[in-house]
């Protein structure tokens, strides 16, 4: 009777669907043309925007931030939702532009939103930030998703908020993008439910990384006997840069070389065999550029089906891959189901731990247009992070999906934005401009920061406006 009673809570929470209930974004109002960056550095625009599937690129006004974006996507899953404060246990974020090395985002999140809530009426919420390139949003998602499992009356929001920013006239720079996903997650969701299975494949690389840099004050500020400055007694100055360091073609490899071991411990995990894509109605992919997807699950496609590739005209296994990628078969996959993940991320760019999570809204809100029938399907998820590590889950579509995703207006709001001009642009990257491009409206914005308190400098103040 007893070991009845131990065991019964275990299957009863086996039994229960933990997932995404809701889910709300905040982009920029100001984008970049690809064609107007291509144009002024001299590529090539059919190379950006056919040959990468590029269109715009979102980016920063002079009062946005990774906070401003979190809060607001964050603030706007809640007034769409109605809920009370108090019910929302946890607010993980998963960034890699945090901004600063101990504060973490998610308290600068609780704190807004105790502007418009109240005083304390987020004291009892469990903030942090994951930070592991652009997969820490999908880790702070399976955090939550445990939690969740062990607590179904309760609600947790993740959020991933980022900032893609890469140098002046870098192989990276038509890349850039901003942006802030927010989900919320609770048992009995309305739109997925989560595996509870996960693939990992995890190596320390350095395909793709922020170091911390230092300068000597004698070799840079020619100041012998290292006096003080600005408060710093050691001999080196540290220098925080928000563009990476980066290897393009090995963070590739690095990508697939992940994805592929990912993938193949997912089916271990889940005790599947055979193709597990087609078992997917969607392939959910981090996008750091729009056609990333496309170009890298050819590897996995090519994997699951040996007898293809050996029948593809080539001399090499490359050249076979490179053939089976123009194949009528892979085509039509890549037609069915990775294109509507594709959507948003070429009017968007890159917004590193969001990007799969823009795919899925991008996918979601595609189909709810088409009218597709998705309910009780499944979506594969196949997630990397630089440094690098991937995971492969899946997610059941719930009956009823579409209640929820028409709330969300995604492809209308991503229309509303502004262009930037080039000049403007480049003068935001160099952060030359003291006043916003657009006065910020009924939003979060950063109102200050703090240069002279002594025990404060660095403080960042917000407002709403």
């Amino acid at each position: 009777m007893c070991l009845s009673f131990l065991i019964l809570p275990s299957k009863k929470l086996n039994m229960i669907k933990v997932g995404l209930d809701s889910i709300a974004f905040h982009i920029s109002k100001l984008y970049l043309p690809i064609t107007t960056l291509a144009e002024n550095r001299g590529i090539e625009p059919e190379k950006l925007t056919k040959g990468l599937g590029l269109q715009k690129m979102s980016y920063l006004d002079v009062h946005e931030d990774v906070v401003t974006l979190a809060s607001n996507a964050a603030l706007q899953l809640i007034k769409q939702e109605n809920l009370n404060p108090s019910d929302i246990h946890r607010i993980y974020v998963g960034s890699e532009s945090g901004v600063d090395s101990s504060k973490p985002i998610g308290s600068y999140v609780v704190s807004l939103l105790e502007l418009q809530f109240g005083e304390k009426s987020m004291e009892h919420c469990d903030v942090v930030d994951l930070t592991f390139a652009c997969i820490g949003g999908v880790d702070a998602l399976q955090n939550c998703l445990d939690y969740i499992r062990l607590n179904p009356s309760k609600k947790a929001i993740v959020i991933a908020s980022d900032n893609a920013k890469y140098d002046l006239n870098s192989t990276g720079e038509y890349t850039q993008g901003a942006g802030a996903i927010a989900l919320l997650i609770s048992a009995n969701p309305r739109i997925v439910s989560f595996s509870k299975e996960v693939g990992v494949s995890t190596q320390g690389t350095f395909d793709f990384f922020k170091p911390r840099r230092y300068l000597n004050k004698e070799t840079a500020l020619q100041l012998k006997d290292n006096p003080e400055w600005q408060g710093i007694l050691e001999n080196e100055i540290g220098i925080y840069k928000e563009q990476p360091v980066f290897d393009g073609q090995y963070s590739n490899q690095c990508y697939i070389n992940r994805i592929k071991g990912a993938y193949e411990h997912y089916k271990t995990e889940s005790n599947q065999t055979g193709k597990l894509y087609e078992n997917w109605v969607s392939i959910l992919m981090h996008l750091p550029y729009c056609f990333q997807g496309r170009r890298t699950f050819i590897e996995l496609y090519a994997n699951e089906n040996p007898e293809l590739l050996a029948s593809q005209l080539g001399d090499s296994t490359k050249d076979k891959i490179k053939a089976l990628a123009k194949s009528d078969p892979y085509l039509q996959l890549v037609n069915e189901k990775i294109v509507p993940t594709e959507i948003a991320s070429g009017q968007v760019g890159n917004i590193y731990t969001g990007s799969i999570f823009l795919g899925l809204l991008s996918t979601l809100c595609y189909h709810y247009q088409e009218q597709t029938a998705l309910a009780s399907q499944k979506m594969g998820f196949i997630a990397y992070g630089s440094g690098s590590k991937s995971k492969v889950f899946e997610a059941e579509v719930i009956e009823g999906w579409e209640s929820q995703i028409g709330k969300v207006h995604l492809f209308e709001t991503l229309e509303l934005r502004t262009a930037l001009d080039f000049v403007t642009y480049e003068k935001l990257h160099k952060k030359e401009l003291e006043l916003s491009v657009i006065a910020p409206v009924n939003e979060f914005y950063l109102d200050r920061i703090e240069k002279e308190n002594p025990v404060l400098v660095g403080a960042r103040y917000y407002k709403f406006g």
